[in-house]
């Protein structure tokens, strides 16, 4: 198997990327491409779904050159994709009817509202989750709402629905010559519309968001061969695994037994603990939710904290403040004053997710005085990151009852040791990062590797693993305390902004 490969897709919140890895799970060849962010009003999130499938392929041919591989070197093909994120499209042109919602989009508030009748966790027990913005069903609702036409197609049956998976494999497969609708129970469960302990759609669900059940994929385990791509530069090769981003980067870090957990860095930020065979219902403000489902096997299930914003507010600081050029500029920055000089940064722009799952809450600076220079806002963002880590990890703690004594880390922000450090300070716990950190990408391509026997199963993936960096606590007792006081102070001043009187 030495000179075969597995090519995986990671289709992200702000780019593309395809990965061609080798039997020890490195790398040896990737492209990425960035796509536009929408932003058509405050709150509002989109992509164009076109796009994304348009950079898709071009990402695929440019991993594949820079392995210096063919598609007959490579053995299957891997999907992993931001979740939530939502498209509809019409089965007959292939065309999106709208642009694709994302998960960090807000307009689906009075739904969700109306949804819940005062009850957030109305729905918790069929499908794991509170109802929030964060997730599809009530997107496609909107657009069936509010898409001119869109309702009376989707009675018609001509209309389909599904998370970025969706999209990408039936535009792999043949798009409107036989295309595969086809989702995996990872990706399903963010939708609000399948029962979590059965692993299908669930009607009644489906009814109370109005939405056809002809527009719903077929759910899958996350590791079989679904089909064979269609799409020249993959022609013939199949296509073997799905799982959403953050359930891959959990499979990418071995986190095999109950109570190993990982955390992913990227736009957001997302923890996931593994709980085993039977779903756990969480009293602290997490998601329950399928961790995978290898071919035939049980599902195995994790707790979830979901951070909605991370890395995407170093790029907001980038892009929408220019106070730096890079992304990478941060941590300098960060490092030309000494602390937070009493600064702290709530990044709730799309709302607070876990622990809180508060829609009306907006985006605050605080502590702010004349001797607060960009450094310490800059500061207070990475900071940010971690004492959101912080709290979700509390909140995990205390559902499952059991001490983390590790943190796995993954993603693009853990090239930063300053945000590392501090991480493993505020939660008083080391933090590991493994050799290969793309470990999302790299979790769905052992999904894929397994399913045609490329791999063999799990215990390949633990072999494979290896630690990289590791960042142990410094912090004072006393220290740790005044910051993590001080910043859940800071998040209480972020509640209520959203009202009647606030234009969105």
């Amino acid at each position: 198997m030495s000179d075969k490969y597995i090519l995986a897709i990671d289709s992200g919140t702000t780019s593309s990327r395809a990965i061609v890895f080798n039997h020890g799970g490195r790398i040896v060849g990737s492209h990425q491409l960035e796509h536009e962010q929408i932003f058509p009003k405050a709150g509002w999130v989109e992509h164009n779904p076109v796009e994304i499938w348009t950079r898709t392929v071009q990402v695929i041919t440019g991993a594949l050159n820079d392995a210096a591989v063919t598609k007959a070197d490579i053995e299957a093909i891997g999907i992993t994709n931001q979740r939530e994120t939502t498209v509809v499209w019409d089965k007959t042109t292939g065309k999106p009817v709208y642009n694709a919602i994302v998960w960090q989009d807000t307009r689906t508030q009075a739904i969700i509202d109306e949804l819940g009748g005062g009850d957030q966790y109305k729905f918790q027990t069929r499908v794991g989750l509170p109802l929030a913005t964060y997730f599809c069903g009530p997107k496609v609702k909107w657009i069936l709402d509010n898409v001119d036409g869109a309702r009376a197609a989707a009675e018609a049956g001509n209309l389909l629905m599904g998370t970025i998976d969706s999209w990408l494999v039936w535009n792999m497969t043949g798009g409107v010559d036989g295309g595969l609708h086809i989702t995996d129970v990872t990706n399903a469960s963010r939708t609000m519309l399948m029962d979590i302990t059965t692993l299908e759609w669930d009607p009644e669900m489906a009814a109370t968001m109005t939405i056809p059940m002809s527009m719903l994929p077929t759910i899958k385990s996350s590791s079989m061969v679904y089909g064979t791509a269609t799409e020249p530069v993959i022609a013939g090769l199949p296509i073997a695994g799905i799982l959403g981003d953050q359930q891959a980067a959990t499979f990418g870090q071995a986190c095999f037994e109950p109570g190993m957990a990982k955390n992913t860095y990227g736009t957001g930020c997302f923890m996931l603990m593994n709980t085993g065979e039977t779903p756990v219902f969480s009293k602290n403000g997490l998601l329950t939710t399928p961790a995978y489902k290898i071919g035939d096997a049980k599902a195995v299930y994790a707790l979830e904290g979901s951070i909605a914003v991370t890395g995407s507010l170093v790029q907001w600081l980038r892009d929408n403040l220019k106070m730096i050029e890079t992304s990478g500029d941060i941590e300098a920055l960060a490092l030309s004053v000494k602390d937070n000089g009493g600064c702290y940064f709530v990044p709730a722009f799309s709302g607070l997710f876990a622990p809180y799952w508060r829609g009306d809450a907006r985006g605050v600076i605080v502590g702010l005085t004349r001797y607060v220079n960009r450094g310490h806002i800059a500061r207070a963002a990475l900071e940010a990151t971690a004492f959101q880590t912080r709290e979700v990890l509390d909140a995990m703690e205390a559902d499952s009852g059991a001490k983390l004594g590790m943190l796995k880390v993954d993603g693009g922000m853990t090239a930063d040791d300053t945000l590392m450090q501090f991480q493993a300070d505020i939660v008083n716990v080391p933090v590991v990062r493994p050799v290969v950190a793309e470990t999302t990408a790299l979790g769905a391509a052992y999904a894929a590797g397994i399913a045609v026997g490329y791999w063999t199963g799990e215990q390949d993936v633990i072999d494979n693993w290896a630690e990289d960096k590791r960042w142990v606590p410094q912090m004072e007792d006393a220290e740790r305390d005044r910051l993590y006081r001080n910043w859940k102070k800071a998040v209480t001043k972020s509640f209520d902004w959203v009202d009647d009187d606030v234009i969105e």
